[in-house]
């Protein structure tokens, strides 16, 4: 009976990788039948309670906060090759063309992320990791920004919360200090501001934990709904936008860095001081695509910017410490929305740092 359930699982497991790539369009192949082989015979290692537990992470693709299933580290071997059994999962059921060559990054929600025995086989607490180039200005580097860049720069205090797009944010720092919407200890390390088009919808949600998940519809999620936040909308543009946001992203703030983790179905597209070129007015606009993560805030990198920046180039209000990400839409140069107020859904995530 024990064998036939653990049989059962390790079939419903391959069956749904059957059924992800009739949806990739996926054909049998030679090496199709070496992978279920490899796959079969990891999966095996599992015990029934981590079988259950991988189904649920596939049934519902990320879209709850899950359990880690863990492997011993060492790779299996694929043929004349060998894989990891973490890229193993994630070819299996996210990524079928990943090597292991690809840049993966472990989410900040992983509780193995510093285990030395064990690596976490849920293909979820997994994500493709963006590393977006930092253009060099028209004309290089002045040897003065040169040496601040490789330095670290001391920055004077800043004081308000300002919107690059709409001048100052219409929320009082009072509110901002006093709303508990995520309970925790110390001072909040952002605050976010949902927007549609150029009208603030909600208050401002004040954030004390590592990370916070930002979604349209998530089942039993926690962190910021922004359903709750919505009312009936005339606009047909902003409801489609609204349906793709779906699972959201996610923000962690990992010692010096901020990240943001597409979990939706769609792209996002994201505008941050620390990954604009200094003293240029072209506008950096990256577009993070369905599963990839891409850190996009820096401090240590964000003091630099400070003393390398030269107000002359400055068009309007600035915030040094305000992140924007839109759902789905994207603006900017290469786009036919110019600013970001033209975007149906998008946020503000205004850093915490000497306000």
């Amino acid at each position: 009976m024990f064998r036939s359930k653990r049989s059962g699982l390790v079939k419903r497991l391959w069956k749904l990788r059957i059924l992800q790539n009739e949806e990739w369009g996926a054909d049998e192949s030679p090496e199709e039948l070496e992978l279920k082989s490899v796959a079969q015979s990891m999966l095996k290692r599992l015990k029934e309670r981590q079988l259950d537990v991988l189904i649920q992470i596939i049934e519902q693709r990320g879209g709850e906060a899950t359990e880690c299933v863990l492997l011993p580290k060492g790779d299996l071997r694929l043929g004349r090759r060998s894989v990891a059994p973490h890229i193993l999962c994630c070819r299996l059921w996210r990524w079928p063309s990943l090597s292991n060559n690809s840049e993966l990054k472990q989410l900040s929600c992983c509780s193995t992320v510093n285990d030395l025995a064990y690596v976490c086989c849920n293909p979820y607490h997994w994500s493709l990791l963006m590393k977006p180039d930092l253009p060099i200005p028209k004309g290089g580097w002045t040897p003065s920004e040169r040496v601040k860049l490789t330095e670290h720069v001391d920055r004077p205090p800043d004081n308000g919360i300002v919107s690059t797009e709409t001048g100052m944010t219409p929320t009082s720092r009072r509110e901002i200090l006093t709303d508990t919407s995520l309970s925790g200890k110390g001072p909040h390390w952002c605050s976010i501001a949902y927007w549609e088009l150029r009208q603030r919808v909600g208050r401002l949600l004040t954030v004390f934990e590592p990370s916070i998940n930002i979604f349209q519809l998530l089942p039993r999620g926690d962190g910021m709904c922004l359903q709750i936040l919505q009312d009936d909308c005339t606009s047909e543009t902003i409801r489609r936008t609204r349906d793709k946001i779906g699972f959201g992203i996610v923000l962690s703030r990992e010692k010096d860095e901020v990240w943001a983790y597409n979990l939706s179905q769609f792209p996002v597209f994201v505008n941050s001081p620390t990954l604009d070129i200094p003293n240029s007015r072209m506008l950096c606009v990256y577009k993070v695509m369905p599963g990839y993560s891409l850190k996009i805030f820096d401090y240590e990198h964000a003091h630099v910017m400070k003393e390398i920046r030269d107000p002359k180039y400055f068009d309007g209000p600035y915030d040094p410490s305000c992140i924007r990400i839109s759902f789905a839409k994207g603006w900017g140069p290469n786009y036919s929305r110019q600013f970001i107020t033209s975007c149906p859904c998008w946020i503000e995530v205004l850093l915490n740092i000497d306000r």
